[in-house]
């Protein structure tokens, strides 16, 4: 039973005109109408009575999505992202190109015209959402509207939620930390489409997702791999894509990758035996076998991108960038030349803020929505409204809601599974809790255990081995990181 008072449907926000400012109150304030915002305001709407404001800096809702680059793609299966209470995609398999046979990866305008249907179509009629885009939330409850100029203060009589912690940062807002001599040819992958006549080459800047994304893109407009340099500062592990489905066909994939991944850690040595036995079940995959990778972010491919990547000869493992000339390209363990008339393409923005700061979810009178769970930031926010309502000490809640910290170098993913590790002890405390989220279509996971036949002794095996091998991994992680 929801905690929250079950009231009938009222206006959203009480106004007050002043002189100077409007004042706005509802039950929740939500700063950020991104992928967080949305999947905490939709549990919101779709568990409670709760009145909302929504505050937002972008003209639509889909936060980063609104400025990202033209060609960009979920990496993970559109099936479980969005909001709980919206199918985002068709729920169909892929046929062609580098994603063939897995479930379909949602464009970034799909993305957006999502959540811009959501808005207008279930937020906003219900009478309960006020949305404020457009406007710069400048802290202690004030807002201003970047296209009247107008001000205005708000007050949240149940919560205060910040959903712009988790900020993403995409190359089109990045300010490189490196020197760009002048006449250098110098864009963000945003702007690759733009391109017009020929170039003598291509620099790709930066090893993480977009990098990968701005090389597959110029391997599909047919460049040669002969006239891309990829300058790679750490080699990374990425996810392998088909043990990521949520497709009952998959079962064995997902399923059985958790069960690998979990006797991995159980039977590892030592961290690096760890990283090797994961690499071996295929659970990790990595550009060069002979080149150890030193980061991690959870970047996930499919075996197809991998192959397209690997034909890109010219990687460039000296470090980060310090310089861009003309003719010369300065980093930290070297230099290597370049061309007036060469095409530098920058992806060396962090997916996240550098020095993320984690916080306890529930503090008080605000709400900071992190990860509870790896890789999947909407459902933690959709869990974390669903617990907000259902439970009544900040200490349950947050014993609930462990933030599960964001991954940069390879070690920490160890911090990072273990946390996921002891959430989900603690989750198997409330079955009420497991109930919703073998419900939850952001669990991804989730309606695979609920569509086990009991007869079905083939995967409740699988299901045996994870749930014998999860407490050995979480020991094995706490003697590996003590040490």
């Amino acid at each position: 039973m929801s905690l929250v008072e079950r009231e009938p449907k009222r206006p959203t926000a009480r106004k007050i005109e002043t002189m100077t400012e409007t004042e706005l109150t509802a039950d929740y304030v939500i700063v950020g109408s991104g992928a967080v915002g949305m999947a905490f305001a939709d549990t919101l709407m779709t568990e409670s009575d709760a009145t909302l404001i929504i505050i937002d800096r972008y003209a639509k809702p889909g936060g980063h999505w609104n400025v990202a680059y033209p060609f960009v793609q979920l990496h993970q299966p559109s099936s479980f992202y969005g909001v709980n209470s919206k199918e985002l995609g068709a729920g169909r398999l892929e046929v062609g190109g580098l994603n063939d046979g897995l479930g379909e990866l949602s464009s970034g305008a799909e993305v957006l015209a999502y959540y811009d249907d959501i808005m207008r179509h279930q937020f906003l009629p219900s009478g309960r959402v006020d949305y404020y885009p457009m406007c710069d939330y400048l802290g202690d409850g004030k807002f201003i509207s970047k296209t009247n100029g107008k001000s205005y203060r708000v007050k949240a009589t149940r919560k205060f939620v910040d959903a712009t912690h988790l900020n993403t940062s995409v190359p089109s807002t990045h300010t490189p930390n490196f020197e760009i001599a002048p006449d250098v040819t110098f864009m963000p992958l945003n702007d690759l489409p733009k391109l017009q006549g020929s170039a003598e080459g291509y620099v790709v800047i930066g090893a993480g997702k977009t990098g990968i994304d701005a090389c597959l893109w110029l391997l599909d407009q047919r460049v040669d791999p002969e006239d891309i340099t990829w300058i790679m500062s750490r080699d990374s592990w990425f996810i392998n894509r088909r043990n990521a489905q949520t497709d009952m066909s998959f079962f064995f994939d997902t399923m059985g990758a958790a069960a690998n991944e979990f006797e991995s850690i159980a039977q590892a040595d030592s961290p690096e035996d760890m990283f090797d036995r994961l690499e071996a079940t295929g659970y990790f995959l990595r550009l060069d076998p002979d080149v150890r990778p030193s980061m991690f972010h959870g970047a996930t491919i499919s075996h197809a991108e991998l192959e397209q990547l690997q034909r890109i000869k010219n990687v460039v493992r000296l470090g980060r960038v310090s310089s861009l000339g003309l003719n010369e390209i300065v980093l930290e363990k070297g230099r290597i030349p370049t061309t007036p008339k060469t095409v530098h393409i920058d992806c060396s923005a962090s997916a996240l803020k550098d020095t993320l700061e984690n916080k306890p979810v529930f503090q008080g009178d605000h709400i900071t929505p992190q990860m509870v769970r790896p890789y999947q930031p909407v459902f933690s926010a959709a869990m974390i409204a669903h617990v907000e309502l259902n439970y009544e000490t900040e200490a349950e809640k947050n014993k609930i809601c462990g933030v599960v910290p964001l991954p940069d170098k390879d070690v920490d993913y160890m911090r990072f599974t273990l946390a996921a590790l002891l959430n989900q002890n603690t989750w198997r405390e409330y079955s009420d809790l497991g109930k919703w989220m073998m419900e939850n279509r952001l669990s991804g996971p989730g309606r695979m255990l609920r569509l086990i036949a009991p007869e079905d002794e083939e995967k409740r095996a699988v299901i045996q081995r994870i749930r014998e091998n999860a407490p050995l991994a979480a020991m094995k992680l706490m003697q590996f990181l003590e040490t």
